[in-house]
């Protein structure tokens, strides 16, 4: 099983045996679900050190092939990331038949959705908010904070605010189900109809309250996704602030080519 990681004598060792494991996952030697060698396992393995086997697993985890869980070891990832498509996560036809963005993209994939509501109720909107709403810093806002499963592992924690004012008016938008449709749904059948959405994407390093409520492993990338919502007056009516798993999710963009 070392033959791979000995033949490559440039290059470090610990990076070798991660490249070798890496091959192994991807071509199915190392099954989704199943055990990563433990460090004891690699230094019999590959004939390496403690601390070579150590920073060998530590190179895998950012690929994000692997999960490690504390004083139980490393797995190979079970899932495949959903994709999400721009083009068709937020058409009407779905809002129409009761189902959320992220609901219906996770159908496509052939995954079992699920949310966890965590806050709904009036914030302080945050500078970047703020400005993306057109309100100071600070205004009152409301505020929806949900956790996100695929196949009952955390994927993503997204936050919508939307403008006080609006809130208050559609009651739905204050409970914790919205109904059918979700919030774009409740918006649109009072009258808010939406006309585009506008995204920000960046990848970074995970926080620590980010690692924990997505059951990553330290130094594990994210999506750090920011979106208005502006309806057809030329109105930003919600910004969705949300953290992704980056190896759950492959981004699709359709951009048209223009004069």
């Amino acid at each position: 099983m070392g033959t791979a990681a000995s033949r490559d004598s440039g290059r470090p060792r610990y990076l070798q045996i991660a490249d070798d494991l890496a091959q192994q996952i991807r071509s199915g030697v190392l099954a989704p679900g199943t055990k990563v060698p433990s460090e004891s396992e690699l230094m019999a393995r590959y004939s390496v050190s403690q601390g070579t086997a150590r920073k060998a697993v530590a190179e895998l985890r950012p690929t994000g092939l692997i999960d490690t869980h504390h004083g139980k070891g490393s797995f190979v990832k079970s899932q495949p990331p959903v994709r999400r498509k721009s083009s068709d996560r937020f058409r009407r036809s779905h809002r129409k038949a009761g189902k959320a963005a992220y609901l219906a993209e996770s159908e496509q994939a052939g995954k079992t959705a699920g949310v966890t509501v965590l806050y709904v109720g009036p914030t302080e909107a945050p500078a970047e908010i703020a400005e993306r709403l057109g309100v100071p810093a600070g205004t009152k806002v409301l505020a929806r904070r949900r956790l996100y499963f695929s196949n009952g592992t955390p994927t993503e924690e997204a936050t919508s605010y939307l403008p006080w004012d609006l809130a208050e008016d559609i009651p739905e938008l204050l409970a914790e189900n919205p109904g059918g449709g979700g919030i774009y749904a409740r918006l649109e059948e009072n009258g808010h109809m939406l006309k585009e959405f506008t995204e920000t994407v960046r990848a970074r390093l995970a926080t620590k309250q980010e690692t924990g409520a997505l059951s990553l492993s330290p130094g594990s990338p994210v999506i750090h996704l920011i979106r208005n919502a502006e309806s057809e007056d030329g109105r930003v009516v919600e910004v969705c602030d949300t953290v992704m798993a980056a190896d759950q999710f492959v981004l699709d963009y359709r951009i048209p080519a223009r004069d």
